[in-house]
């Protein structure tokens, strides 16, 4: 008879929102499921540096949730450090994945030629990372050991992003990624595995509740409305994946509806526009409004007023467009990309707002332009913050605390879950969620710390 008993080891997304790097381990196989990029500040940026406190050569195979950085970002120095086995996501998930590393490679280069920074991975790194993946579909029973099978599930999150469930024995675990904030204007709902007897579950948001989708749409027309008074400017830090194509595509509906005064709209993320093409390839993964717009002609991420720039002098150029205008940019958190150069300029007008539409991690400079920091340092140069700074969470793409108490019941009642482990939050947001679980539902709960293994029966 064989050994039941697995080890649960928590390398990173625990304590902490990024970094997601979780390790199922029994005597014959080694299964990894995801290898995220910590964010965040100069603490994490280190860490990213370091040698994973496993052997990669060891690992079966990597499982993968959905394309953000703080996914995927670490996969190409997992392969520089030896990892030779399959990779496998949803086919959008790959090809998303790919855009990513393209992009950080693009930045990598730029530090190493202006600061001197040595790369975390090279450019072979990530191809033979791509010539490892495998597409798979939703609900597509699949080997990812000689022990294991998996099975993708629609976490709703952003395009192709999977609730991973493995499966040994009749017994089954459930790790979730980030769920979606469902319901979304272009993703399917989450859906709700069964039969599930362990879960590793996200936390980002849950100590709090988002806006309802009605209050956040009156406050991004409200916040347009304003800039077209006062003939200010609008700044988006906004996240490349699922984040601006949920804003293009509300700005659409409001332009088509006339509910928004005329104003110029710019989106200056070359990356953002190539993860809307890849929106635009897979429809089957969109929900059906969105599939039925896009199959009668109408672009649901394009609309007059809009303007997408390519280059960088395209991008200098909007400082010279005339006022009221709108800029979404990268990155999200602020951290890199076009939108730190669009901050220097705009953050010390007054007549400028910043407006927040998705989590910002601790130590990073959105965060601390978040918390009301009178004074920043971009790019080695102190910029003072006068602008207003606002923040709307309504756009997150993270379920909130009562759907996240919503998924675990719906999971429990279909299912015979034996522990969840409440993870990717600040352990404030961890902790809370976690008592919650225990209180309402009686499941039981824990919120794990980095490095933190736990045996199970599996």
């Amino acid at each position: 008879m064989s050994d039941r008993r697995a080890k649960l080891v928590f390398y990173g997304g625990a304590g902490a929102v990024t970094g997601a790097n979780f390790l199922l381990a029994t005597g014959r196989s080694k299964i990894l499921i995801d290898c995220g990029l910590e964010q965040g500040g100069e603490e994490a940026y280190a860490r990213n540096r370091e040698p994973f406190p496993y052997n990669p050569s060891d690992i079966t195979s990597l499982v993968v949730t959905h394309a953000h950085l703080d996914h995927v970002g670490r996969i190409p120095k997992l392969i520089k450090d030896g990892f030779v086995g399959d990779i496998y996501s949803t086919k959008p998930t790959a090809d998303l994945a790919a855009l990513m590393f393209e992009d950080a490679l693009s930045i990598m280069d730029f530090e190493q030629r202006e600061h001197g920074v040595t790369p975390l991975y090279g450019r072979k790194d990530a191809e033979k990372a791509l010539s490892l993946w495998r597409g798979r579909e939703y609900h597509e029973k699949f080997a990812v050991s000689e022990e294991e099978t998996c099975e993708f599930y629609d976490a709703g999150h952003v395009l192709g992003s999977a609730i991973v469930v493995l499966e040994k024995g009749g017994k089954r675990f459930a790790f979730t990624g980030d769920l979606g904030n469902t319901p979304a204007p272009v993703l399917r709902d989450t859906e709700f595995p069964d039969g599930i007897s362990y879960m590793v579950m996200e936390s980002v948001y849950g100590d709090r509740v988002h806006e309802d989708r009605d209050e956040r749409k009156e406050i991004l027309k409200d916040e347009i409305k304003s800039v077209h008074e006062t003939k200010g400017v609008l700044l988006i830090p906004s996240f490349s994946i699922q984040r601006t194509q949920v804003l293009l595509y509300e700005l659409n509906k409001m332009v088509e509806n006339k509910d928004v005064p005329k104003v110029h709209v710019f989106l200056d993320s070359p990356l953002a526009a190539r993860v809307t093409g890849v929106y635009r390839k897979y429809p089957e993964y969109l929900n059906e409004s969105a599939k039925n717009e896009l199959k009668t002609g109408d672009d649901v991420f394009d609309f007059p007023g809009l303007t997408v720039t390519a280059g960088a002098s395209d991008s200098r150029s909007i400082e010279n467009a005339p006022n009221p205008k709108v800029i979404i940019a990268g990155s999200g958190m602020s951290h890199g990309g076009r939108i730190r150069a669009h901050e220097k300029l705009y953050l010390k007008d007054e007549n400028a707002t910043i407006l927040f539409v998705g989590y910002q991690a601790a130590g990073s400079l959105g965060r601390r332009i978040q918390d009301g920091a009178k004074r920043v340092k971009i790019d080695g140069k102190w910029v003072r913050v006068h602008s207003r700074v606002a923040t709307l969470f309504g756009y997150s793409a993270h379920k909130d605390r009562d759907n996240l108490i919503d998924f675990a019941e719906r999971v429990q009642s279909v299912g015979a879950l034996e522990k969840v482990f409440v993870a990717m939050g600040e352990p404030h947001s961890s902790l809370f969620l976690t008592q919650r679980l225990r209180d309402f539902l009686g499941i039981d709960a824990v919120a794990p710390e980095r490095g933190d293994t736990y045996t199970i029966n599996w």
